[in-house]
């Protein structure tokens, strides 16, 4: 029988650690988040859903961004056991430079929607990481603006070709003025895709006041009053804009666009050029061709396309035949250290993340990125350790086993006959 006696002081305080509450909400929050999806939790209940809906939706009924994620989900990752891994590196060359980690910042529109700070929170964490920061012609901040933000760090711009012309290039004259060094070219918008949240959100060009979006604020006052009491929402690049997004997109997107017209925007672009949203093989050799520096497999984050191709499966078939030719680097899906780690085993020479920033964005502002960006870095750090590497180098497309769960069906073979 168990023999119970009265614990006594001396036994109990070694067990008492008492923490000293944290009176800072902002930070309690942030600390408390592990994972990128604990950020997005507290995104969520930040934010309005209009805004909230923009980041976090696709297109249509969102197949291809759960693919993507589920992709990542559906790998087995195949550790080396007694490596020293007491020392890792995470960082390499990308396109000629030295980056710390094997990510970079996304560029995403509309940033300051999301939340007040915009793209010159993610700029700062950027700088501070060494890694590059990537601002949309579609972003809420001068193309000036993020560069005095991050005046010694590695600044993208992400190019859509207008209808208008002349106005395209101009923001390329303007980067490539402001010290930008690589230009992101993207491919995947004739048209804008059909984002139904948004549409059943009445998502506008500023956030219009409606009882709807009144009653959604009430319990979100922090966002609505920095909204309120700061510059009014602009565009990097264009004039502003009162009415929907979708109208916005479609007003502005060229579906005229062809390989002949890259060629013409790589010819006036004195520094590195980057493809963003090739989704084949065939148009990946063709690019090759061309003379790019790097490509981006992407699926726009699932937001033009549904029913898409997943990049993470293309990517080592991409990687096999073109990767001698330019960098190949990829977006979509990415949740977790882990996701980057298989990307870069599997032949990425880089990857982006975009709606993991803005979770951390809108989250806690410049905080709630420090944190997106830590969370990723331990992982990617943590991941590499226990599959026994030191450095990227040293991950190769046999630490990942890709698990199938959407198999392709065989097309039939034409007849060669008539019936």
């Amino acid at each position: 029988m168990v023999q119970r006696r009265i614990p006594k002081i001396k036994d109990l305080a070694p067990l008492m650690h008492f923490k000293t509450p944290e009176l800072n909400a902002k930070k309690r929050r942030l600390e408390g988040a592990l994972t990128i999806y604990d950020l997005r939790d507290i995104a969520k209940k930040r934010t309005p859903k209009a805004a909230f809906d923009y980041t976090d939706g696709a297109a249509e009924a969102e197949l291809s961004l759960g693919r993507a994620r589920q992709a990542f989900e559906d790998i087995e990752f195949n550790p080396s056991i007694l490596r020293d891994v007491s020392a890792v590196s995470t960082g390499w060359d990308v396109l000629g430079a030295p980056v710390a980690q094997p990510f970079g910042i996304a560029p995403t529109g509309f940033t300051r929607m999301m939340q007040t700070e915009g793209e010159i929170a993610g700029a700062h964490v950027a700088a501070r990481a060494g890694i590059p920061f990537s601002l949309s012609t579609m972003g809420t901040t001068s193309i000036e603006d993020v560069k005095a933000a991050n005046p010694h760090g590695r600044n993208w711009f992400q190019l859509y070709m207008w209808k208008d012309r002349d106005r395209s290039m101009a923001l390329v004259d303007r980067a490539a003025k402001a010290g930008y060094d690589t230009l992101l070219v993207t491919v995947d918008v004739p048209v804008a895709g059909a984002r139904l949240r948004d549409k059943r959100n009445g998502f506008s060009i500023p956030p219009a006041l409606t009882a709807g979006t009144v009653i959604n604020a009430l319990p979100r006052p922090e966002w609505w009053i920095n909204f309120l009491t700061t510059e009014p929402l602009a565009f990097a690049s264009l004039d502003r804009w009162s009415g929907t997004v979708a109208d916005l997109l479609d007003t502005m997107f060229d579906p005229t666009v062809t390989f002949e017209d890259l060629a013409w925007i790589k010819a006036q672009w004195p520094g590195k050029i980057v493809v963003k949203g090739v989704q084949s093989l065939a148009d990946a050799r063709t690019l090759a061709d061309l003379g790019v520096d790097g490509i981006i497999l992407s699926n726009h984050g699932g937001r033009q396309l549904d029913r898409a191709p997943i990049p993470f499966h293309l990517l080592p078939h991409v990687v096999r035949e073109v990767g001698n030719e330019y960098e190949v680097h990829l977006d979509t899906g990415i949740m977790s250290g882990a996701d980057i780690v298989a990307s870069v085993a599997l032949g990425a020479r880089f990857t982006l993340v975009g709606r993991a920033y803005l979770y951390g964005l809108m989250a806690g502002g410049e905080a709630g990125v420090d944190r997106a960006v830590q969370i990723l870095s331990e992982q990617v750090s943590r991941t590499m350790r226990l599959l026994g590497v030191n450095s990227l180098e040293e991950l190769e497309p046999g630490h990942v086993t890709q698990l199938a769960r959407l198999g392709r069906i065989a097309q039939p073979v034409a007849a060669s006959g008539g019936v």
